[in-house]
């Protein structure tokens, strides 16, 4: 087998020979070299994150008309490194009174949340860790890890400021996974599966084309979900001092934003994979896995542009104001949209490809439109309404 059509399979076999050429037992070796395949996959993702910090500062200092990192070594590539340095020689404090084994275990589990999602996430075609039938469930499951972190920080800190930003994140949690998980259930529909690989395999048109509506959606409540701006409600630094994660120093809290990162990486990948290909490009990824790979990290990047896009230009809105958002409109439209592509999979299922498409997206345009002529409606009442609260108070003045 050629080492440049299937890499990974290769190496094991390779690996996998000279452990049992050691006198290790067959099992045991097979064990210890997908421990391995763990453990490089792992640090491959922990030096992509190194780099995701001096990718967010150079952008958002271009947002913000500044120059960024730029001292230590070429543009500045150095910095993250010893920003690295300076969180291992700082003092690890612990608050009075704190939970401490929740405590510490808070922010391993943060950044734990967001490598098992890469478990689920197909490279290339033949480079995949587990081809799950259930990969779609798999990442909401996994990633509520996540959120369960943040409250145990939280809760185990003893101070106001962090519980009250670990209960705010319980609101994100509870509210916007419920659009989510519907805006999952259309790439699904659409494949015949849950299977990551399967859905990817299934896009000879990108559904970004066939259902944008449920692409914007899933990238809005994914933002709510990674707890970044507008909705970092649960960090809230004008009135939470940082929120959850103010009781922690160094490392702890490195791995807290670290986990942030890449998490939002992460998600910019899943955002790739449900709607825009994944690793698939013009026929690209059967050339070579390594070009695969590029593709679906280069996508990847892009969402994670995108999701930086919104956090440095958007405001943070009021708890009640993502609450309402959600449950008044996200989650509702979001639910619609799901029966609308099911009802018109079923109808053009053996319909030629561009009435399929034009089906569909027409089908998006109608049900975004009823939606804004709804809060259009709704908008113009609430005007009324201040509108006359003010007369009748300037009234009685």
């Amino acid at each position: 087998m050629n080492f440049w059509n299937d890499p990974l399979k290769v190496a094991a076999d390779w690996l996998t020979g000279i452990f049992v050429g050691w006198g290790m037992n067959d099992v045991f070796a097979q064990v210890l070299v997908a421990f391995l395949g763990i453990l490089m996959l792992i640090t491959i993702l922990m030096v992509v994150d190194i780099f995701l910090v001096w990718i967010e500062r150079k952008v958002v200092a271009r947002f913000q008309d500044r120059i960024g990192p730029n001292r230590l070594g070429p543009f500045g590539l150095i910095q993250p490194f010893a920003d690295i340095i300076k969180l291992m020689i700082k003092e690890d404090t612990t608050p009075d009174g704190a939970d401490k084994v929740v405590y510490n275990l808070a922010p391993m589990l943060s950044m734990m949340s967001v490598l098992i999602l890469w478990a689920v996430v197909p490279l290339a075609p033949v480079m995949l860790g587990v081809d799950l039938n259930a990969g779609a469930l798999f990442i909401i499951a996994a990633g509520s890890i996540g959120t369960l972190s943040i409250i145990m920080a939280g809760w185990s800190s003893n101070n106001k400021f962090s519980v009250i930003g670990a209960f705010r994140q319980v609101a994100v949690m509870v509210s916007f996974e419920i659009p989510m998980l519907a805006t999952l259930l259309i790439p699904t529909i659409f494949a015949g599966s849950m299977g990551m690989n399967a859905i990817i395999q299934s896009q000879d048109i990108w559904f970004v084309l066939l259902s944008p509506l449920a692409a914007l959606i899933f990238l809005i409540a994914a933002i709510a979900e990674l707890g970044r701006a507008p909705f970092d409600l649960a960090e809230g630094e004008s009135e939470l001092v940082s929120g959850y994660n103010i009781e922690y120093s160094g490392m702890k809290f490195g791995m807290f934003y670290a986990g942030e990162l890449l998490h939002a990486f992460t998600f910019g990948g899943f955002w790739a994979i449900f709607f825009f290909g994944g690793y698939r490009f013009f026929g690209l990824e059967k050339v070579s896995p390594f070009l695969a790979i590029a593709i679906i990290l280069f996508k990847a990047l892009v969402g994670y542009w995108v999701i930086m896009w919104v956090k440095y230009t958007v405001m943070r809105i009021r708890i009640d104001q993502m609450l309402a958002f959600n449950w008044k409109f996200l989650t509702p439209v979001a639910f619609v949209l799901v029966m609308v592509t099911a009802l018109m999979n079923a109808l053009l299922r053996d319909a030629s490809s561009w009435l399929f498409i034009t089906g569909m997206l027409l089908s998006n345009v109608i049900v975004a439109w009823i939606s804004m002529e709804f809060v259009r409606s709704a908008s113009k009442k609430e005007r009324e309404r201040v509108e006359g609260v003010k007369q009748v108070v300037e009234a009685h003045h």
